[in-house]
């Protein structure tokens, strides 16, 4: 069945015979709804496009979820159907069942070439439940649906860093690999944290400071980063660490998201990694919506609200980062919903593609770069979120960890 193809520490789609066999995909289409349950942004089954059609020579059951419990898009994946068999061009089939015996029923019946999409998983609800792989691999799921399929492969790295049951429970019992979405992630990302060329430069911001500055104490410790440029509201925590006056109104919505705390965190790796670290000098506050400039020198008590980074900072970020080999970007730099703050989160992707490696970290930030229409300049733009930030972070994610193990198990059985 396997056919080892690769040097890597987990399988790929190359490295099994797939033909004629019943591939078991789980994949993140997990879309933004309306109220009437009509999909409004698409992107994350239009990515999952390559994968199913290196699969067209084998019978694909696709496992997928929407949303969560108590969420008002929490709903069927029959509207994601409809659109995958739009953009495959070829039949999938809703099946409103997840693993009783229409679903197997539907299974067993499939023909090469046939792809047939289960129910939300999250509609079972130990799904969510995180647990061991060997705990995931004793559910009835696993144990009903394992037996009518012969590969699994995990296309979600959106969800890899949750351990729930779909995502690291058929590891345990199927030969199990990646799919072009996950493989294509973990080869950039680990390129972008650890193997990219250097100058090697991270630009970090949005609204959740401790996430950046995860990222900023990993790659630094860990020589991923030659210098990290910080933006949005972590910039504001870090320059309060670093003794400016960022006003009242500032401190007042950091005290608010809860990361007064890390102040002192973002004090610390200011006096450990001092010339890695790039802040501001000056920023863009909101006067009614109206852009003013102002040094980080002339910021007080009564200072208005920061938005974004000012017209001097953005020169001397967007010449570091053109000059860089490999450049990573995660959150925007500044209220870039408003037009008159979204100017150095703009020219900071504009000079992210002029570098000879580029990331996106997903999150808002994608939503700027697609807002540009640069998503092909950019050499990868992450479909994960959360994943991407806890992989970027050093973090270990449970769904790429069940595939080094299934990988492992290969290798051993190889031995024998």
């Amino acid at each position: 069945m396997l056919r080892v193809m690769t040097s890597r520490n987990f399988l790929t789609i190359d490295d099994f015979d797939i033909r004629g066999k019943t591939i078991l995909l789980r994949v993140d289409m997990n879309s933004p709804m309306d109220t009437q349950g009509h999909i409004l942004d698409d992107m994350r089954i239009r990515s999952h496009i390559a994968t199913l059609k290196d699969l067209e020579s084998a019978k694909v059951v696709v496992l997928a979820h929407q949303s969560r419990p108590g969420k008002k898009d929490f709903t069927t994946m029959k509207p994601h159907a409809h659109l995958l068999s739009r953009y495959l061009g070829r039949q999938v089939t809703y099946v409103d069942d997840i693993f009783g015996t229409f679903a197997k029923t539907q299974i067993a019946s499939m023909e090469d070439g046939d792809v047939i999409m289960l129910e939300n998983v999250r509609f079972y609800s130990e799904e969510s439940i995180e647990r061991t792989t060997a705990e995931q691999a004793n559910t009835f799921m696993v144990k009903k649906l394992a037996p009518f399929v012969d590969i699994f492969l995990n296309d979600a790295f959106a969800v890899s860093h949750r351990s729930h049951l779909s995502v690291v429970g058929f590891t345990e019992v199927l030969p199990s690999g990646a799919g072009r979405v996950m493989e294509k992630e973990l080869i950039s990302l680990e390129k972008g944290v650890k193997s990219g060329e250097r100058p090697s430069v991270f630009v970090l911001g949005g609204a959740k400071v401790d996430d950046s500055l995860r990222v900023t104490e990993n790659v630094l410790t860990n020589g991923g980063a030659d210098r990290v440029l910080l933006t949005g509201v972590v910039a504001n925590v870090a320059l309060a660490a670093s003794g400016v006056n960022i006003g009242k109104a500032n401190l007042d919505f950091i005290k608010s998201q809860g990361y007064e705390d890390q102040i002192e965190r973002a004090r610390g790796l200011l006096a450990k990694f001092e010339d890695k670290i790039g802040l501001p000098k000056d920023v863009a506050l909101n006067d009614n919506k109206k852009r003013v400039e102002a040094p980080i020198s002339e910021l007080n008590s009564d200072s208005l609200p920061i938005n974004d980074i000012g017209l001097e900072t953005i020169v001397d970020y967007t010449n570091e980062i053109q000059n860089a080999k490999t450049v990573v970007l995660n959150g925007p730099a500044g209220v870039s919903e408003i037009e008159d703050f979204a100017l150095g989160t703009h020219e900071i992707i504009k000079a992210a593609i002029k570098s000879d490696f580029s990331i996106i970290g997903g999150g808002h930030i994608s939503v700027e770069v697609a807002h540009l229409g640069l998503e092909h300049r950019f050499s990868h733009i992450s479909t994960g979120g959360g994943a991407c930030i806890d992989f970027l972070a050093g973090e270990k994610l449970p769904g790429v960890e069940a595939l080094k193990v299934a990988y492992n198990k290969y290798q051993e059985a190889k031995k024998l």
